[in-house]
């Protein structure tokens, strides 16, 4: 895929009927660290984000379960031009900030140079006002929010591999990105990192 401008990607529409069954997935599904410097092509980069946290529903419930379906990740794409924020209700991809930025995708050092990144970003602002005041109250507790957030970010680290193991793609998961990817994005205290996940050929 040819990254030539910095404007919003609109993604390809899944092929549902691609890959290989679900055990033959598993039995494929494994880290790689060593990755490729070119470009995903559109169709995989299209539907690794959908796997991740696209829309499979008119309600508009995504392919990862959430703890009382409340869905409050943000997943980032660090691409070679930029950092692009997923829509999953229009499936696409939003420019945030222009430039090649995956020095702080993390310290692994294939996460460098890699050609995508996904960072898994919890907004807290989720987990209020939910209209139930116990859940309300639950979910102030912070042990709380990280463990669902977590969990959800978890489901959605797994789809990725499991589809990266029908296409022949390599992915790793991992548990840090560098200090100033936060303070690049600027967001605030109602936002903390969850987990990322290096992805090429």
């Amino acid at each position: 895929m040819e990254l030539t401008t910095f404007e919003t990607i609109s993604l390809e529409q899944p092929d549902l009927n691609g890959g290989d069954v679900l055990m033959t997935a598993m039995s494929k599904r494994k880290s790689d660290r060593d990755f490729q410097t070119g470009n995903l092509s559109l169709k995989h980069l299209s539907e690794i984000l959908w796997v991740a946290y696209g829309s499979n529903r008119e309600d508009g419930k995504k392919t990862a379960p959430s703890a009382l379906a409340l869905y409050p990740l943000k997943v980032y794409a660090i691409l070679e031009n930029g950092i692009y924020l997923y829509d999953a209700g229009g499936h696409e991809l939003f420019p945030v900030i222009e430039g090649d930025h995956r020095e702080l995708a993390g310290g692994f050092p294939a996460a460098k140079t890699a050609p995508l990144n996904l960072v898994f970003i919890a907004d807290y602002t989720k987990y209020q006002n939910t209209g139930n005041d116990m859940i309300d109250g639950f979910l102030k507790v912070p042990q709380t929010r990280v463990r669902f957030a977590s969990l959800d970010a978890g489901h959605c680290t797994q789809n990725v591999y499991l589809y990266c193991a029908t296409e022949g793609i390599k992915t790793v998961v991992r548990g840090s990105v560098e200090a100033g990817f936060m303070e690049l994005l600027g967001l605030g205290e109602d936002y903390e990192f969850i987990v990322a996940q290096t992805i090429g050929y």
